[in-house]
């Protein structure tokens, strides 16, 4: 699964690191060390994905990320500081697909890369293809495309995973470990990103996010798609 990764960090030797890990791997690799280049690069040539890091000069990790997915939903891993759980939590928030910590395990992170692309391509959508339908609300699984009220709503790849995984399963609870087990893929992880992601769909699908009807809390347990079509 050969990919154009845009690598954004302002250490050229974690930069080397990880584009030499990706290169073994068959990638083309650019490494770039400020923001501002970073975004300038992603929006005049999208790459496939974005490894980008959070301390940058010129404009920060955020911003980049923020700005770009104003424009194009390009996948995007953000390299976290240890222990930093409101830089994970505020980086899933701007639009970031995954995250890992430093210092990390750059096998780690090709394998990561190689997790978010294979969703971002649709190679890991629920079997089958088909339409989900729930009133003005229209899954396209074999498009890889979401459509409310005829307008094409853009998500992320594991946004996109996640929707359908709970439209699948109407009035089902799922517990937020197993929601990163079955569309995560992570057999251990931060729950959290569970938690942002579901914040991110109901800001984009529910007429009042603050008080969702579809992606509806049970609390204590978990999240249930709760069709507003009748069957």
């Amino acid at each position: 699964m050969s990919a154009r990764i845009l690598v954004v960090d302002d250490d050229p030797a974690v930069a080397e690191v990880v584009a030499r890990y990706l290169e073994r791997d068959g990638h083309r690799v650019e490494c770039v060390g400020d923001g501002a280049e970073a975004l300038r690069r992603a929006l005049s040539n999208p790459p496939d994905l974005l490894v980008l890091g959070l301390m940058l000069p010129k404009m920060d990790g955020l911003q980049v990320c923020r700005k770009l997915r104003e424009r194009w939903p390009v996948p995007v891993i953000m390299l976290t500081a240890l222990g930093e759980e409101i830089d994970r939590v505020v980086g899933l928030e701007t639009g970031a697909d995954d995250y890992i910590a430093k210092p990390f395990s750059p096998r780690e992170l090709a394998l990561r890369v190689q997790s978010v692309l294979r969703r971002a391509r649709g190679a890991s959508v629920p079997a089958g293809t088909g339409v989900l339908r729930d009133g003005a609300l229209v899954v396209d699984v074999g498009a890889h495309e979401v459509r409310l009220g005829g307008e094409q709503i853009m998500l992320t790849a594991r946004e996109f995973d996640l929707l359908a995984h709970l439209m699948r399963n109407p009035r089902q609870v799922f517990s937020r470990s197993t929601l990163l087990n079955q569309v995560w893929g992570w057999s251990f992880g931060d729950s959290s990103t569970v938690t942002v992601h579901v914040r991110r769909l109901r800001e984009k699908i529910e007429p009042d996010p603050t008080a969702p009807r579809r992606i509806v809390t049970v609390w204590g347990v978990g999240y249930r798609y709760e069709p507003l079509a009748p069957p």
